[in-house]
């Protein structure tokens, strides 16, 4: 048994590769991009009205007062869409324009309609100035959101919503991103069922269900490789050596890698040739979990146990941040909560326990660890939002300390 820091380690020593593919733009969301992504072109696009209201030369505005007023000829019209181009503009002209409208290069600035004087008052083809104009009021520069040439997202970020109306915007149709890795998922247990009725010695196979719903809109996609029995190791070998020359980057078993007399995992795993591998981290829940890198091949294998929150932890605090790596994507960010109630732990052990994030009457965010966080325990899981992590080294921790914590589902 290693302790949870060197694990980390292994893992970062065992990357995979991943391939890239190109995708439209539309297809991207929640997809991890492979390259720095660059705008094509300047937003907005030219100078353009924040108002409606009227575009002038504000040169033509000095020297203008109460008792010095000029009369600006209304030329025309100008609305979002249209071409502003326009001809023979003489002196002392305007044009009415609306929001979102590009403005004519003759003119440099906008006053909105309300401050407006017109002539005649009925019909008017005129208005009335009489005071100096400054320029570039209420003027979008071209340029003044994206330039061209400026990045819109990094290399291994998640492409969410609102890049989507970036791109959009900018012009970007295609983009370069990494596939997503492909996780064959196998339960494995005499006692799991796919049955909803069932008798009290069986279980209803949930874990694949959860692990499942977590690839769901996300950068990765798992596929559900069915129910290993425990006296399937015959079959599980064979089913790994397909899966060596398959699509398959990630091999994830569910139960089996204790030391029970039908935990059959880890005796099959190191019958291949292996690079980097762990059997037992020193961490609560989920102590018997393996991992392993195949020699030569571009594949991974983890053993996760088959208790629920063991399950539920280790893919949070093992395979999500694998997944990170071989994306290269950034390690997730925990955040730091103050701990509402003391808690005590074996010094050597790392654990990793359901709690609930809150922030209290003075705005301070605090986090409480649950009462129920045996592995079997689900009902604590549904009560919690957060994962609360107590490192190895330190056995006692006082309330009100500040401790590590991750969102207990997300995988974004």
């Amino acid at each position: 048994m290693i302790e949870y820091k060197k694990s980390q380690k292994i893992l970062l020593n065992s990357k995979i590769r991943i391939q890239n593919e190109i995708i439209a733009t539309n297809n991207s969301l929640n997809r991890v991009s492979a390259k720095n992504i660059f705008s094509p072109s300047s937003y907005p696009a030219g100078n353009n009205t924040a108002f409606d209201g009227y575009a002038i030369n504000s040169k033509e505005t000095l020297g203008l007062s109460n008792k010095n007023k000029k009369k600006f000829k209304i030329l025309k019209t100008i609305v979002a869409g249209d071409n502003p181009k326009i001809k023979n503009v003489k002196k002392y002209c305007s044009v009415e324009i609306m929001t979102g409208a590009l403005i004519p290069k003759q003119f440099n600035t906008v006053i909105p309609v309300e401050k407006i004087n017109y002539y005649p008052k009925k019909n008017p083809k005129f208005i009335i100035i009489d005071k100096k104009i400054t320029k570039n009021n209420h003027v979008r520069f071209a340029g003044s959101d994206y330039k061209k040439g400026e990045k819109i997202v990094s290399k291994g970020e998640i492409i969410n919503s609102s890049h989507m109306l970036a791109f959009k915007s900018l012009g970007v149709e295609k983009l370069l991103v990494k596939k997503k890795p492909l996780i064959v998922f196998y339960s494995t247990g005499n006692e799991i069922s796919k049955k909803n009725n069932i008798p009290n010695w069986m279980i209803r196979s949930s874990n694949s269900h959860y692990i499942k719903s977590l690839a769901n809109n996300s950068f990765f996609k798992i596929i559900d490789g069915g129910i290993l029995r425990d006296k399937d190791d015959k079959l599980f070998k064979k089913l790994i050596k397909k899966k060596l020359i398959s699509k398959y980057d990630i091999i994830i078993t569910n139960g089996a890698i204790s030391a029970g007399k039908f935990d059959f995992v880890p005796k099959i795993i190191n019958n291949f040739k292996l690079s980097n591998h762990f059997k037992g981290v020193a961490i609560r829940p989920g102590k018997p979990i393996m991992f392993a890198k195949f020699k030569n091949k571009n594949k991974s294998f983890f053993g996760l146990p088959g208790n629920p929150i063991s399950s539920a932890a280790c893919f949070k605090f093992f395979v999500y941040p694998y997944l990170r790596l071989i994306l290269n994507m950034k390690n997730e960010k925990p955040f730091k909560a103050k701990l509402k109630n003391s808690y005590s732990k074996k010094k050597n052990f790392t654990r990793f326990l359901k709690s609930k994030a809150v922030i209290n009457k003075k705005g301070i965010l605090e986090i409480k660890v649950l009462k129920g966080q045996e592995s079997f325990k689900i009902k604590s899981f549904t009560e919690a939002n957060a994962w609360a992590l107590f490192r190895s080294g330190k056995s006692f921790y006082k309330k009100g300390e500040l401790i590590e914590c991750f969102n207990l589902l997300g995988v974004r």
